[in-house]
């Protein structure tokens, strides 16, 4: 059985997922401060380097090239 807490959590990582901003997330969960959702959900918002793999797998991503991890492997291997 899936508990309120459960649907809570669900309900703001799909809005942190869908790019939402910390202030809409606080705001739909009721927090007091973007403080609080930080505190609570930072886990769960992509990092920069999620972000910058993200931004390379779809430049190539059209190309059958690989993803970045598999592209920047290769170029370093033949350094």
């Amino acid at each position: 059985m899936v508990g309120f807490h459960e649907l809570r959590h669900f309900y703001a990582s799909l809005l942190i997922r869908h790019g939402e901003a910390v202030n809409t997330v606080q705001a739909r969960l009721g927090h007091a401060s973007a403080a609080e959702t930080l505190d609570t959900r930072s886990h769960v918002w992509p990092d920069s380097d999620d972000r910058t793999r993200e931004a390379v797998d779809s430049a190539f991503g059209g190309t059958g090239g690989g993803t970045s991890r598999q592209i920047l492997a290769g170029s370093l291997r033949t350094r």
